[in-house]
């Protein structure tokens, strides 16, 4: 880079500096993740003070510095104003903008990143506000679509044990499937309770033998007759069950693929808040750390449908 450059970015997150500034960390088409110095940013008549706000579009001019970056020059391009005025809309739009912060490259171009990101806000400014429960259908669905960028997404078309395409029963009000973090994804319960048995089988078999490998090392069985070859029986793990989603709750998973959000006749408020824990758990895994913002639409859901997620 030149000792200043233009970008176009989104603003992530900000924070004080000194007496007046800002540092603003901005998600940019061309050089991914960079933080900047918005100088006199919260000085009332600066006119850095309302392009350095979060969620604002910008096209830059940033002078490079020792430590910081500056920004020199700003001409909004787009705010998203709908997101401050519904807590649950900002609430899932900084929960979004956290995952990004976590996914995003610096010194890079992220422009499908950068693209996503913003189609999603404009998705969620877009919402009705007397619909509360499409937040959290049009969160889960921005989470699955950062996830599936990243590379990460969870398995829900196919059992993670088996490969089997696993689809719900809506004909047994009590049918599940399970679902894995450490697998990562779908497990059929049928595939996960044969898995278990045999488990049970050869660690009764074990307990009635001399021989008793070390956890997770294969069992090294000798050949019965001079010559013939030595088998080696690997030991699958037993994946540990993370939550156990209902049909509708595995159908809506199972759409989230899709460019669009499909409609579901019969999904509940309920259904929505699972599957967003679900997400959340999972991305929390793949992330390495808690997602903060989640707290948010915890109380917010808790306070308007009397719910305890």
């Amino acid at each position: 880079m030149s000792r200043t450059y233009k970008a176009t970015g989104i603003n992530l997150k900000t924070q004080a500096l000194g007496e007046s500034d800002k540092i603003v960390t901005i998600l940019t088409r061309e050089f991914g993740l960079i933080r900047a110095v918005a100088s006199g940013a919260r000085k009332h008549n600066s006119s850095l003070g309302g392009r350095s706000g979060m969620f604002v579009v910008n096209e830059l001019l940033i002078a490079k510095g020792r430590s910081l970056d500056k920004i020199t020059q700003a001409q909004t391009l787009k705010t998203y104003p709908g997101l401050a005025k519904d807590l649950g809309k900002l609430a899932a739009s900084q929960y979004l903008a956290e995952i990004v912060l976590c996914q995003a490259l610096s010194e890079q171009p992220q422009e499908e990143l950068y693209e996503l990101f913003n189609e999603h806000l404009h998705r969620l400014e877009a919402l009705s506000s007397a619909n509360p429960s499409g937040v959290l259908a049009h969160l889960a669905h921005g989470v699955f679509h950062l996830l599936a960028l990243a590379g990460v997404t969870p398995q829900v078309q196919v059992c993670c044990l088996s490969g089997n395409l696993l689809k719900p029963n809506f004909t047994d009000p009590n049918w599940q499937v399970g679902f894995s973090i450490p697998a990562g994804g779908t497990v059929s319960l049928e595939a996960w309770e044969r898995l278990r048995r045999k488990g049970e089988r050869e660690r009764e078999i074990q307990r009635n033998s001399s021989f008793s490998p070390l956890p997770n090392h294969p069992i090294i069985l000798s050949p019965a007759k001079p010559g013939s070859q030595t088998v080696v029986v690997h030991r699958q793990e037993i994946p540990v069950i993370s939550s156990r989603p209902s049909a509708m709750e595995l159908a809506l998973l199972q759409h989230l693929s899709q460019p669009e959000i499909m409609q579901i006749d019969g999904a509940r408020d309920h259904d929505w808040l699972s599957v967003e824990q679900i997400l959340r758990q999972y991305a929390q895994y793949q992330l390495g750390r808690p997602i903060r913002s989640a707290t948010l639409i915890d109380s917010y859901f808790a306070a308007n449908h009397d719910a305890t997620v």
